[in-house]
């Protein structure tokens, strides 16, 4: 739910904060005030494109800043919204509401923040969609593009699943037809291709490289290039560590002759340093050991150094081809493998592969048809509800329709799906039907296509009536109505301001509206109003009393007279009489 939003320096709003409670809150004022510069601020929030045209004269950015709260959503929203959140590093306030706010900058780019965070206008869109849905005029011709229509149908239908099982199937199927297209068009370059990465792994595997071997032949190269002089030290450091002859003794024998005659003093100093001693002549043992061991692996004569050199060559044969290291070697023998498994262009292949699309291609056509069903299904309990609300909008004799057809293709199409029956069908993202609303305002007349068929005042209230039919499963969602109302008075208005209200009660509500019929039905009721100089406007929540006034003058500007106040107390009492 909305709570607040706070506008700086928007269109004729130069600072304006308004709160909200769940329910109907109407908006209303004169024209120019700034009506819908609430609606452009929540648009921007729900991250719509910035238009520096908006920004208002002289100043340098407008500000839009909303905070909601997500305790009237179910469970799986609110784990999408805090998912959302986590990963932009937003936090909650202290009051666990979300605070999302949005800037246009004159000059520059806009930014937006989520939580206290800097984030892509992407992210805070995916945040505040879920919990507003906006509806303008804008979003009443949208009503009339095919793909919206198929979208409110599949929302109806609870579609999700059967459509999201479809769309899997279909990458799967066609992602198959590609590569088969694919291997046939190249059967000439992928068996060359094949044939080179046999060659190459076939060298690879001869010369039979082990990780790290390249690394390891330098270390054993530069060794065997110095054998004797290596031979020699070790051999002289053995010695002087060892020796023990009638004119000279090695390191180990004098540290024991230490050692003994320390320990023979019978000092307690001394015998300490005879402990430290016999540490000393450990490490001197130890390393006499290691000079032996390594003596005795050395080569006898330098004959293996040509062994190794040999091998290095073939090693460096290797790298010069595939790598700049052995490992690098071995990545790419891997990864080819890989790629040849793929080359497959034998028959046999080709055979296989076919059949996996034939397989796909009849799992993929059971998904569409399943899919089908269930719009076909919804779509006459939805026209039904629709057509029945209509009536309760002073258009008892409107007709609303919903067709469903396959989109039919040739065989020869890119991408036709044989199905069932023999037909073949076009495979859209969205599945193989064509949605179309129909509407006709009288029985009688012939049902044309929503787009040909409705005036303005009536298409909003065939979105009105779909919105409060789909809404009927639905809790939580803030629904924005931009004067929805728009080309309709008397007893429609009356009866369109009866279904605000109707949907007021699962939904928050706010609607710009400019008649007082819809207006007289508001739980909370917001007066957008010039103030100061420079033509700025603020918003006002009305009291009872001034609730009268506003409702007068929207009547018939009558605001300060008798008789329009009386006309309008009679208006909000029979609305809030009708609420009850």
């Amino acid at each position: 739910m909305l709570t607040e939003i706070r506008i700086e320096s928007l269109g004729a709003i130069s600072v304006a904060t308004a709160e909200f409670d769940s329910g109907l809150t109407v908006l209303t004022g004169e024209t120019g005030t700034g009506k819908t510069m609430v609606v452009t601020g929540l648009h921007l929030l729900g991250g719509a494109r910035a238009d520096a045209t908006r920004v208002r004269s002289g100043a340098d950015r407008a500000v839009v800043e909303g905070r909601f709260t997500t305790s009237d959503v179910d469970d799986a929203v609110t784990a999408e919204l805090d998912e959302i959140l986590d990963a932009s590093g937003g936090e909650r306030d202290e009051d666990g509401s979300v605070i999302a706010l949005r800037t246009v900058n004159r000059d520059g780019p806009s930014r937006a923040y989520l939580g206290g965070r800097s984030v892509p206008a992407k992210s805070l869109s995916g945040f505040t969609t879920q919990l507003l849905a906006l509806h303008g005029q804008n979003d009443q011709l949208r009503l009339m593009r095919p793909d919206e229509q198929r979208a409110a149908l599949d929302r109806f239908a609870a579609a999700g699943p059967a459509l999201e099982r479809y769309r899997k199937l279909r990458d799967a199927w066609l992602t198959a037809r590609r590569d088969l297209t694919d291997r046939r068009d190249r059967t000439r370059e992928l068996a060359q291709e094949a044939d080179r990465l046999k060659f190459a792994l076939t060298e690879i595997d001869t010369v039979d490289p082990q990780p790290g071997e390249d690394d390891a032949l330098v270390a054993d190269i530069v060794r065997l290039s110095e054998l004797d002089t290596l031979r020699e030290a070790a051999a002289t450091a053995r010695e002087l560590l060892s020796s023990s002859s009638d004119d000279a003794f090695g390191a180990a024998d004098a540290l024991g002759r230490v050692r003994g005659t320390l320990e023979s003093a019978g000092d307690g100093r001394l015998r300490a340093l005879a402990e430290q001693i016999s540490g000393a002549l450990t490490v001197v043992i130890d390393a006499v050991g290691e000079l032996g061991d390594y003596l005795d692996g050395l080569p006898v004569d330098a004959s293996a150094l040509d062994t190794k050199l040999a091998r290095q060559a073939q090693l460096r044969t290797l790298t010069r081809k595939y790598a700049a290291d052995i490992d690098g070697v071995l990545q790419w023998a891997e990864e080819s493998r890989s790629r040849l498994a793929q080359l497959d262009v034998s028959e046999e292949g080709l055979t296989a592969l076919q059949r996996r699309v034939d397989d796909l291609g009849r799992e993929l056509a059971g998904a569409a048809i399943e899919l089908s069903k269930i719009r076909q299904k919804a779509a006459k309990k939805l026209a039904k509800a629709v057509t029945a609300e209509l009536a309760g909008l002073a258009m008892a004799d409107a007709e609303f329709t919903i067709g469903v057809a396959v989109d039919l293709a040739e065989p020869h199409e890119p991408a036709a799906l044989l199905l069932p029956d023999g037909g073949s069908a076009r495979v859209g993202a969205d599945g193989i039907d064509v949605v179309e609303f129909g509407f006709a305002a009288h029985r009688g007349m012939s049902v044309l296509p929503l787009a040909k068929s409705a005036s303005g005042g009536e298409l909003s209230r065939v979105m009105l009536a779909l919105e409060v039919v789909l809404s009927a499963s639905a809790t939580g969602t803030t629904m924005v109505f931009d004067e929805v109302d728009a080309g309709v008075g008397g007893w429609a208005a009356v009866q369109i301001g009866r279904r605000l209200a109707r949907l007021a009660r699962t939904h928050q509500v706010i609607v710009v509206t400019h008649l007082p019929q819809v207006a007289a039905y508001a739980d909370v009721h917001l007066v957008v109003h010039s103030q100061g100089p420079k033509g700025a406007s603020g918003v006002r929540r009305l009291t009872d009393d001034d609730r009268v006034a506003e409702l007068a003058r929207m009547l018939a500007g009558l605001g300060e007279s008798d008789s329009g106040r009386a006309h309008a107390r009679e208006l909000l009492d029979t609305a809030q009489n009708d609420r009850a």
